[in-house]
This record gives C-alpha cells, sequence and structure tokens, in this order.
C-alpha cells in the first residue's frame, strides 16, 4: 500500500483518539478555601471523604457534588496528609509534622478517638494505604537509616512498628504529597521514594523477611525530586519529577507493564510525558491512568507510554472508588473536581 493510502487510512483512527480524549474533563465543584487537601479516599460512587491543612475533614454522600466540612476542635495546627474510609461512618486520618497522630472515627465524623500520637520530631508520616478493612500500613520517613512502617490488624485501632521495615540509603526519603507514595494490596506492599535516590520498594507477605529494591529512572537527586506516586493496574505506573521546578517535562512518568500478559523486566521512562510535575497517578481501567499534578491533568491509555493532557488547574491527589466508576480530584484553596470519562 502506498504511504498516501495509510496516511489516509489512519486518519479517520487519529481523529477519532483524539477526539476521545478531549471528551475527557475534570468538572470544578468545590474551590475557595484556605484548606489545602492531600488526603482523597473514594469509598464508593456515593460516599468520599477528604482531608487537609489546619484540621479539616470532608465528607461527600452524592458523588462528591457537595460536602460538609468540619474542623476538628484541639487539632486546628494538624495537616491531615492522607485519609482512609471504608464507609459513610468510618474513616481513619493521618497527620504530617510534629507530633504525628492517627485519629479513628465510627459516627461519621461525629467524633473522633486518637489512636497512635508520637511527639518526637523524628516521627514524620508520609502515607497510608489498606489492604482490607482491618489490615493497613502506614509510612514514614526514615529513622536511623530504615522507612518507618507502622501496622494495623483490627482496622486503625492500635499500630505497631513493623520490624522489617526496609533500609533507607543516604539522602532518600518519601513525600507527603498524595498519599499515593505507598499502595497495599492482599498480596504485598509498593513503595516508591525520591531525593538522592529513587526507588522502588516492594514487599510479599509470603516472603516476610525480604525487600525487593529497583532503581528507578524517574527525575531525582535533590530533595524536591523523585518519584511521588505509584499506581498498579494491568502493570504499573510511577509520576513524580520536581515539584520546586513544576515545568519541568523531562523524566516525570515511567511504566512497568506486561509483555503479552507477562509481567515486564524493567521500568521504562514514558516515551511522552505528562505536562509536568505529578504528584498523583490512579489506575482506572484497561490500561487507562489518570495522573495531576501542579501544572494539570493527564491521562494514558497505553500503560504509561504516552501521556495528554486534559486540565490546566492544580491538583494534589485523584483516586478512584473502591468499589464504582466515581473519580475525584483534590487540591489547594479546597479544590475538589469530578473526572467525567
Amino acid at each position: 500500500m502506498k504511504l498516501k493510502t495509510i496516511l489516509c487510512a489512519a486518519l479517520p483512527a487519529l481523529l477519532f483518539i483524539g477526539t476521545n480524549l478531549k471528551a475527557q474533563t475534570i468538572k470544578l465543584v468545590h474551590e475557595g478555601t484556605r484548606i489545602s487537601m492531600r488526603g482523597l479516599s473514594v469509598v464508593d460512587d456515593s460516599t468520599a471523604w477528604v482531608s487537609g491543612s489546619s484540621g479539616n475533614v470532608g465528607i461527600s454522600n452524592d458523588g462528591g457534588k457537595t460536602w460538609a466540612f468540619q474542623q476538628l476542635k484541639g487539632y486546628e495546627k494538624f495537616d491531615f496528609r492522607d485519609i482512609e474510609a471504608f464507609n459513610a461512618k468510618e474513616a481513619v486520618i493521618m497527620s504530617s509534622g510534629t507530633p504525628a497522630v492517627i485519629l479513628k472515627t465510627v459516627d461519621g465524623g461525629a467524633t473522633w478517638q486518637e489512636k497512635y500520637r508520637k511527639t518526637d520530631s523524628v516521627y514524620f508520616l508520609d502515607a497510608m494505604d489498606f489492604a482490607d478493612k482491618k489490615h493497613g500500613f502506614i509510612m514514614g520517613d526514615p529513622i536511623t537509616d530504615k522507612f518507618l512502617l507502622l501496622e494495623t490488624k483490627d482496622g486503625g485501632e492500635t499500630w505497631a512498628e513493623m520490624p522489617n521495615a526496609p533500609a533507607a540509603l543516604k539522602g532518600e526519603a518519601a513525600f507527603a504529597a498524595s498519599g499515593t507514595c505507598l499502595r497495599v494490596d492482599k498480596k504485598g506492599i509498593s513503595i516508591v521514594t525520591g531525593g538522592a535516590a529513587s526507588r522502588e520498594l516492594t514487599f510479599n507477605y509470603k516472603t516476610p523477611n525480604m525487600w525487593v529494591a529497583r532503581d528507578l529512572k524517574v527525575l531525582h537527586g535533590q530533595q524536591s525530586q523523585g518519584a511521588f506516586s505509584v499506581a498498579n493496574g494491568t502493570g504499573r505506573v510511577i509520576v513524580g519529577g520536581d515539584y520546586a521546578k513544576p515545568a519541568r517535562t523531562d523524566s516525570i512518568a515511567e511504566y512497568y507493564g506486561t509483555n503479552n500478559g507477562y509481567p515486564g523486566t524493567q521500568w521504562k521512562l514514558s516515551a511522552t510525558n505528562p505536562v509536568g510535575f505529578q504528584s498523583s497517578v490512579e489506575y482506572i481501567k484497561g490500561d487507562t491512568f489518570l495522573s495531576t499534578g501542579t501544572p494539570g491533568s493527564c491521562i494514558s491509555t497505553d500503560g504509561g507510554k504516552t501521556w495528554v493532557k486534559i486540565d490546566d488547574k492544580s491538583y494534589n491527589v485523584c483516586r478512584k472508588a473502591k468499589k464504582g466508576n466515581l473519580v475525584l480530584f483534590a487540591g489547594d484553596r479546597g479544590k475538589i473536581g469530578i473526572y467525567t470519562p
């Protein structure tokens, strides 16, 4: 077939792809407060929770359209960087900073009970995730050359330090940016790091004494650089960059995909990067991932190989419903957005 014929045949398909991507929108439904929101947990297509600065927590029971916010009494100066919700009544929140605290509600936020507190400034909590309603982890910055890992087996009622937490390299840390540098499922734990080094650290429950470390190619070397978020789907995708220079677009994302159904052998940088620094990535379905950050939000429909910008607004985090299709975004100045595919 001649080149001209090939191009003519391919043009309708390319136009269809472009039109399909342009249909992706993020509708801003809330803005205008001084709250910086980084914690986001979407339970289902109705219920979602957010948490953020100045001791604020919010809940929606109508798919993110309207929100009820509260400032927790006695915690007005706390920055609740992550939240894990199980339903409309039960949720766990954690603060980043000193003191490090973990709180839980079982009555929809009417009351909160403190379940953990550390006043030592070496304790800085970064992210939280649960494999199920009972079993969860919280990770923090390294203490004496080992990452802090807190584990609960009773739904956040009690927490204990994991004795075999992974070792940290000099100058390596994690980012309390979106609560997604830590991912937990029924098989194990995934952690991505940044700073002087950027690595993926994985742990399988079947081999409890061994962590596997892989070097990442994403931008790193400075305190503001590295991998900020990881998402697991048909493959795995990591995003990050340099939050101090959010316009940099080199080495922002990488993927660890599959080859004819078999796991990939190494991380590869995306051929087309997101628009700049991205603090959160979320698996949607098939080969589709969403990411967001200071310069805007992007979508990949090929497992992280290429990215297209879909929104200009700055968000900190995007999360999909654990049960359902609802996808929400949250960010500074109280911004909350609803994704429409």
